[in-house]
């Protein structure tokens, strides 16, 4: 270093502001220095000791006082006071003092120990950049594992995980000894690189090293795969561990929820408990993610039930999971009881629940909600919350609302527009739509033309409608969905040669559009049915049943809508009514479970106009409530209403 050694008292002085601060608080100042005066000059031990202790307890002044009192006491640093008080610089985030110390260890001779070596490339790598602290690796003669490793890991911390990737290369092509963490270092930096063939690469080396199932290793491993998309090879290791950990568990659960494996996440996360693995917090809010889905909101509830049985202890994270399992799954009477029973909110709890009102068709109460949160809570609202609240708005139309709220929002990105987009199409302004729409030089996104084309569909703007989905044919080619809408605007018209034009197009084009599916649970077994599906074995009765609901809707003469023009689904403009996938499995769901019991399906696409008709009339003349969850929102509907307001 170029920096010559500062004096004692220039060293006191920089520290001198902070220190008097805390004399003024308290008087633990004084006692210290009656410490110091029982410690004998020449043990070195206890001095070290009491720096120690007062680095544990987070007391980084009073660490620096003690090295001060040691110098002016004429003690002498040995090789294991440097590296605790250059910890406790690095926690304060003084640089200066941290120079100081370099020059004090090279005047002591010990910069070139390992540890005071290590101590110091932490120090200038995370107060002065990892460009310092690889100078000052690269000129030292003395260097090990650790100072290797540590380099690495500052690497991780300023996101440049391939030149981390190189430094563990570099210890292998030397030959410096490599141990458990330096491969978990170098096998985080694969993961966050996602690269499967450089990790591919490493578990190779840790399997020659001998350490692949050492417990830090294998957890990296584990994560590694699983950010890398590669949940396989990660369950492979899993199922390999002779002694498997809940960390291990939990990022395979993990892996699995992310990439949609849920009944394998549930499956795992079944075993762990069978084979004694304690679940923690963080296991549970990563499962429940999997029964957030009305198919599985028997776990969800068994997993809930499991928490307060066992008085789990239940934070802020594992309740917001829970809370967003019950929205997701269509009980949004539940999640609302819990959100009102959190002692502590955060914005998560708040965000979570303002969107789940939005998302069943509750938006005057997310609205409401959001404004109760403004007057009661300190927490600094985000843009992700205002998204949540213009939802809201859109769902329940409240137009002066919504346009308040995008306009707090300081910098709005494409999504946060669709949402204002579709609130003005909802609420039938598509003049102020199309102004805004130009305002923003958005009209070219097809988010915000879908936005739209919902409004179009509500309203039954048939020619705007079909502006629009022209503009979605010429932005996405390849997308068999806007040649379908197309081609059932057209039939609607009657404009058959159009339409077989469109069909030819589709298969020209090797293009293959959606098919409608819709499901239900019953008896833990999952019912799927297609459009016109007869292949269930009780179809026969599921039929009658349907035709006999359909006469009781012709006698009362009640007659579902039969508009097709906006809808994307081809199969069920050409299916008779009582053959559309939802109305199959309603009906199921009619015949199969006890009188008054809640009906919940679940359909991939948007349910049509028609089958939302028949589902509003069959919940008054069945006397059951009926929740149906399509592509856009949760339908609840009871007593020949829904809870959409026909807005969906």
């Amino acid at each position: 270093m170029s920096e010559k050694p500062l004096k004692t008292t220039q060293f006191k002085h920089s520290r001198s502001l902070r220190i008097k601060a805390k004399t003024n608080v308290s008087g633990e100042l004084a006692l210290d220095y009656q410490v110091f005066d029982e410690i004998p000059v020449s043990d070195t031990f206890a001095w070290n000791n009491l720096i120690q202790t007062h680095l544990t307890n987070g007391d980084f002044d009073f660490v620096l006082l003690t090295y001060l009192q040691m110098l002016l006491r004429c003690v002498r640093p040995d090789r294991h006071t440097l590296p605790r008080v250059l910890a406790a610089s690095c926690r304060c985030g003084d640089i200066f003092v941290g120079k100081q110390l370099h020059c004090h260890a090279l005047k002591l001779g010990f910069s070139l120990d390992h540890y005071v070596l290590t101590a110091l490339i932490e120090m200038y790598g995370r107060l002065d950049g990892v460009n310092t602290a690889r100078w000052l690796f690269d000129k030292s003669p003395s260097r090990n594992s650790v100072s290797w490793t540590l380099l690495a890991r500052l690497y991780i911390m300023e996101n440049k995980p391939s030149l981390a990737i190189g430094m563990f290369n570099q210890m292998v092509d030397l030959g410096v000894e490599i141990d458990s963490v330096a491969l978990a270092t170098a096998v985080g930096a694969c993961g966050m690189l996602k690269s499967l063939q450089q990790g591919r690469k490493l578990h190779e080396i840790t399997k020659k090293c001998g350490l692949e199932f050492d417990a830090l290793v294998s957890n990296s491993l584990l994560k590694m795969y699983t950010d890398c998309g590669s949940i396989e090879d990660a369950r492979a290791i899993y199922d390999q561990m002779p002694l498997k950990n809940v960390i291990a568990g939990t990022t395979i659960i993990n892996g699995y929820v992310r990439k949609g494996g849920f009944n394998e996440a549930l499956k795992l996360f079944r075993q762990m408990n069978m084979d004694g693995l304690k679940s923690d917090s963080l296991t549970f809010s990563s499962v429940l993610p999997a029964c957030a889905r009305m198919a599985e909101h028997k776990h969800g509830k068994e997993i809930h039930g499991y928490l307060l049985r066992n008085s789990i202890d239940l934070n802020l994270m594992v309740q917001n999971a829970v809370m967003d399992m019950y929205v997701k799954s269509g009980f949004i009477e539940y999640a609302s009881r819990i959100f009102l029973r959190m002692k502590d909110k955060d914005l998560i709890s708040w965000t979570l629940m303002i969107l789940g009102y939005s998302l069943h068709g509750q938006g005057a109460c997310g609205v409401d909600l959001f404004c109760a949160m403004e007057r009661k809570s300190t927490i600094q609202i985000d843009q992700v919350t205002y998204a949540a609240v213009l939802h809201a708005c859109s769902t329940a139309r409240m137009v002066e609302q919504g346009k308040f709220y995008f306009n707090c929002i300081k910098a709005p990105n494409v999504s946060n527009c669709s949402l204002m987009v579709a609130l003005l199409a909802r609420a039938g302004l598509f003049e102020e739509a199309r102004i805004f729409i130009g305002e923003q030089k958005i009209e070219r996104h097809v988010e915000v033309l879908r936005a739209l084309l919902d409004g179009c569909r509500n309203h039954q703007q048939l020619a705007l409608g079909k502006q629009v989905i022209e503009q979605l044919c010429e932005l996405e080619p390849l997308n068999a969905e806007n040649y379908v809408l197309l081609s059932n605007w057209y039939a609607n018209s009657a404009r058959w040669d159009k339409v077989d034009k469109l069909r030819q197009t589709i298969s020209d084009m090797g293009l293959k559009p959606k098919k409608a599916y819709s499901w239900i649970e019953f008896r833990n077994k999952v019912h799927a049915f297609a459009t016109g599906d007869v292949s269930h074995p009780r179809s026969q009765k599921i039929y009658w049943e349907l035709e006999c609901l359909i006469k009781k809707m012709e006698d009362e003469k009640h007659q579902p809508n039969p508009d097709f023009s906006l809808h994307d689904v081809e199969e069920e403009r050409e299916c008779i009514q009582i053959g559309h996938s939802e109305m199959l499995a309603i009906s199921f769901g009619l015949i199969s479970t006890q009188p008054g019991a809640t009906i919940r399906v679940i359909k991939n696409l948007r349910v049509c106009r028609s089958c939302h008709d028949c589902a509003k009339f069959i919940s008054k003349i069945a006397g059951r409530d009926i929740i149906l969850k399509d592509i856009n929102c949760f339908h609840h509907f009871k007593d020949g209403f829904c809870s959409c307001d026909d807005f969906w």
